[in-house]
């Protein structure tokens, strides 16, 4: 676990992180009770967000500065890709939605804004303000699984398969580099850039609770907007 900068952005947003661990979706999650259709709304809605997390390191792997960085970028893509939206397209399946279908769901107002702030994040900015942006959804999903895992599996398959996909060795091993890379660019920064990259860091951990939210209360847009 990192003990470096990556460790202080987590501390200095525990506030965050302790309403994420205690957000009915993610406790739904761990002792199975989560509604059935709260899982699948969420994960068509994730599998929108992942197309552009997707997109996001596959840009950030073209920034990278070195060919380890670059490695690395691309294996967490080829996880996003072939582990993660593979799980939700079966799930999904299971429960009678279709590749197809998920493929056309509409983001979210929340997913829609979240990918965005990641997309703009990672055109504009150095590759630090990239990682720090990815690591609250990578290092968060991660600590989320660990946490669950720790306390029990459910009984209920697909949770169950939610939990060990993000407590994989190879999830965990990616999560780590990423904690070590924004530990070794904060050790060499600024005050003024640090401040910057927690700021970039709190956006998307305030995403990440605002996602589970969306997906627990089933709201792709305000009940204000017309369908």
């Amino acid at each position: 676990m990192s003990t470096g900068f990556a460790r202080q952005l987590r501390e200095r947003t525990a506030s965050v992180w302790d309403a994420v661990h205690a957000h009915p979706f993610v406790t739904g999650i761990g002792d199975g009770t989560l509604p059935t259709e709260v899982f699948t709304f969420y994960l068509a809605q994730d599998h929108a967000y992942l197309d552009g997390f997707a997109r996001v390191l596959a840009v950030a792997a073209a920034k990278a500065e070195s060919l380890d960085d670059m490695r690395r970028l691309g294996g967490l893509l080829a996880l996003t890709l072939e582990e993660e939206m593979e799980m939700h397209r079966r799930t999904c399946a299971a429960f009678g939605i279709t590749s197809d279908e998920l493929e056309r769901t509409e983001p979210g107002l929340v997913t829609s804004a979240y990918t965005s702030y990641l997309l703009r994040t990672c055109y504009e900015g150095s590759m630090t303000d990239i990682l720090a942006v990815l690591l609250p959804c990578a290092a968060g999903y991660v600590e989320i699984a660990q946490r669950l895992r720790e306390r029990g599996l459910p009984d209920v398959e697909h949770y169950r398969e939610w939990i060990e996909t993000y407590t994989d060795p190879s999830m965990v091993e990616l999560v780590e580099w990423l904690s070590e890379r924004v530990d070794a660019m904060g050790a060499e920064a600024s005050e003024a850039a640090r401040v910057r990259w927690l700021d970039r860091y709190r956006t998307s951990a305030r995403y990440e609770l605002l996602f589970f939210d969306m997906a627990w209360r089933r709201e792709t847009w305000p009940s204000i907007v017309p369908a």
